[in-house]
Protein backbone atom coordinates (compact mmCIF):
# COMPACT_ATOMS: atom_id res chain seq x y z
CA UNK A 1 0.00 0.00 0.00
CA UNK A 2 2.98 2.51 0.27
CA UNK A 3 4.09 2.39 -2.72
CA UNK A 4 0.99 3.82 -4.18
CA UNK A 5 1.52 6.99 -2.43
CA UNK A 6 4.06 8.00 -5.19
CA UNK A 7 1.56 6.74 -8.03
CA UNK A 8 -1.80 7.78 -6.93
CA UNK A 9 -1.24 11.84 -6.66
CA UNK A 10 -4.84 12.19 -5.02
CA UNK A 11 -4.92 12.01 -1.59
CA UNK A 12 -8.63 11.09 -1.29
CA UNK A 13 -8.75 8.87 -4.63
CA UNK A 14 -5.72 7.13 -2.43
CA UNK A 15 -7.82 7.11 0.66
CA UNK A 16 -10.75 5.41 -0.91
CA UNK A 17 -8.10 2.88 -2.49
CA UNK A 18 -6.73 2.40 0.96
CA UNK A 19 -10.48 1.96 2.00
CA UNK A 20 -11.44 -0.51 -0.40
CA UNK A 21 -8.27 -2.66 0.87
CA UNK A 22 -9.83 -2.58 4.18
CA UNK A 23 -13.31 -3.89 2.91
CA UNK A 24 -11.97 -6.71 0.79
CA UNK A 25 -9.80 -7.83 3.78
CA UNK A 26 -12.65 -8.00 5.85
CA UNK A 27 -15.06 -9.55 3.22
CA UNK A 28 -12.52 -12.14 2.93
CA UNK A 29 -11.55 -12.62 6.58
CA UNK A 30 -12.77 -10.98 9.88
CA UNK A 31 -10.85 -11.70 12.68
CA UNK A 32 -11.55 -10.92 16.45
CA UNK A 33 -11.04 -7.25 17.01
CA UNK A 34 -10.39 -5.88 13.54
CA UNK A 35 -12.70 -3.15 14.23
CA UNK A 36 -10.99 -2.44 17.59
CA UNK A 37 -7.29 -2.19 16.24
CA UNK A 38 -8.78 -0.73 12.86
CA UNK A 39 -10.24 2.73 15.13
CA UNK A 40 -7.06 2.56 17.52
CA UNK A 41 -5.34 3.27 14.64
CA UNK A 42 -7.19 5.49 12.84
CA UNK A 43 -8.08 7.89 16.00
CA UNK A 44 -5.29 7.17 18.13
CA UNK A 45 -2.58 7.45 15.31
CA UNK A 46 -4.49 10.73 13.71
CA UNK A 47 -3.63 12.26 17.08
CA UNK A 48 -0.28 10.62 17.23
CA UNK A 49 0.78 11.78 14.02
CA UNK A 50 -0.63 15.37 14.75
CA UNK A 51 1.65 16.12 17.81
CA UNK A 52 4.90 14.40 15.36
CA UNK A 53 4.10 17.59 12.93
CA UNK A 54 3.21 19.80 15.32
CA UNK A 55 6.66 19.77 16.92
CA UNK A 56 8.17 19.09 13.72
CA UNK A 57 9.62 15.86 14.11
CA UNK A 58 7.66 14.75 11.12
CA UNK A 59 6.85 17.23 7.75
CA UNK A 60 4.54 16.24 4.85
CA UNK A 61 4.19 17.72 1.52
CA UNK A 62 1.05 16.81 1.66
CA UNK A 63 -1.62 18.62 3.52
CA UNK A 64 -5.49 17.17 2.35
CA UNK A 65 -6.40 16.46 6.26
CA UNK A 66 -6.93 20.20 8.39
CA UNK A 67 -3.82 21.31 6.63
CA UNK A 68 -1.53 19.43 8.64
CA UNK A 69 -0.56 16.10 6.80
CA UNK A 70 -2.41 13.41 3.97
CA UNK A 71 -5.56 12.66 3.99
CA UNK A 72 -5.08 8.96 3.25
CA UNK A 73 -2.55 8.73 6.51
CA UNK A 74 -4.97 7.50 9.14
CA UNK A 75 -6.35 4.95 6.89
CA UNK A 76 -2.42 3.62 6.08
CA UNK A 77 -2.29 3.53 9.97
CA UNK A 78 -5.37 1.49 10.53
CA UNK A 79 -4.79 -0.88 8.21
CA UNK A 80 -1.37 -1.38 9.61
CA UNK A 81 -2.89 -1.68 13.22
CA UNK A 82 -5.41 -4.60 11.60
CA UNK A 83 -2.10 -6.16 10.04
CA UNK A 84 -0.47 -5.94 13.69
CA UNK A 85 -2.68 -7.17 15.70
CA UNK A 86 -3.82 -10.05 13.13
CA UNK A 87 0.18 -10.58 12.92
CA UNK A 88 0.89 -10.59 16.87
CA UNK A 89 -2.75 -13.47 16.92
CA UNK A 90 -0.70 -15.77 14.33
CA UNK A 91 2.43 -15.77 16.53
CA UNK A 92 0.33 -16.35 19.77
CA UNK A 93 -0.46 -19.48 18.26
CA UNK A 94 3.34 -20.68 18.01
Amino acid sequence: MIGLIPIVENDFILAGIYTLFILLTLTFKREPNDWTFLIFGFVGLFFSEYFFISTGVETFNRHSLFGIMPFWLPFLWAYAFMVIGRSIRILDKK
